[in-house]
């Protein structure tokens, strides 16, 4: 298992700020709009007004499927809460209209997958087609920690956690990346920022499945007073 491709439940950005940021976002939590708020600053408010930000809305996985190839997505360069609005009506004008969803082409588990598995082959080590059906399986060959840690990641997206909140690291192709996973009564969404001083220059995405852009629209309009954002 290559461990150093992913590791969950590690101190993050947000471990700078709260003394114990698993509770902070718990609903008996004292003082959890604001901790809702300082988390919002730091991790979406900052990086939008430095241009550094990017939208990823999932969708194609329901009624418990989770095929890596059915998981789809749109990414949109957020730099104002106009773009979100902009993003939000898209997705809600497909679903009035009863046509397909917006798509960004590429993958974000299928082709990564294959492309893992054949080189662990091209080095020798036996995979079956098992393996590739069972994520839990992934961790045996070379990249499939980092891949099995963005599928769970995904899942819990799509279908719900019970924790408010849990902080990972996770090698992407865009580098390594802390990731800060929400599931909130006022929305479920996952940064991804870059680690330690990388966060003032790289870029931020923000993930949630397209059933939340609503709720996150409405959590950043009324929090936007308290950010100057317009």
């Amino acid at each position: 298992m290559r461990y150093t491709e992913a590791k969950e439940h590690t101190p993050g950005r947000l471990h700078e700020l709260f003394a114990d940021p698993y509770h902070a976002f718990d609903n008996d939590s004292h003082e959890r709009q604001l901790h809702i708020r300082v988390m919002l600053y730091l991790l979406a408010i900052r990086p939008i007004h430095r241009e550094l930000f990017t939208l990823r809305v999932i969708h194609g996985w329901e009624n418990g499927g989770c095929e890596p190839a059915d998981l789809k997505f749109a990414e949109y360069p957020l730099s104002d809460i106009n773009d979100l609005r902009q993003a939000a009506d898209e997705f809600s004008a497909a679903m009035k209209n009863n046509t397909a969803f917006p798509e960004t082409a590429g993958s974000l588990l299928a082709k990564p997958l294959n492309d893992a598995m054949a080189d662990a082959k091209a080095d020798g080590q036996p995979l079956d087609d098992e393996t590739k059906a069972r994520p839990a399986r992934w961790p045996s060959f070379e990249g499939g920690l980092a891949l099995y840690t963005q599928f769970k990641m995904y899942h819990r997206l799509v279908y719900g956690e019970d924790d408010a909140y849990r902080s990972s690291q996770c090698r992407t192709s865009q580098g390594t990346r802390e990731i800060h996973e929400f599931h909130l009564e006022e929305g479920e969404f996952a940064f991804l920022t870059p680690p330690g001083r990388h966060f003032a220059t790289e870029k931020t995405l923000l993930i949630l499945h397209e059933s939340q852009l609503e709720p996150l629209k409405r959590l950043l309009i009324e929090s936007a007073p308290l950010f100057e954002l317009a």
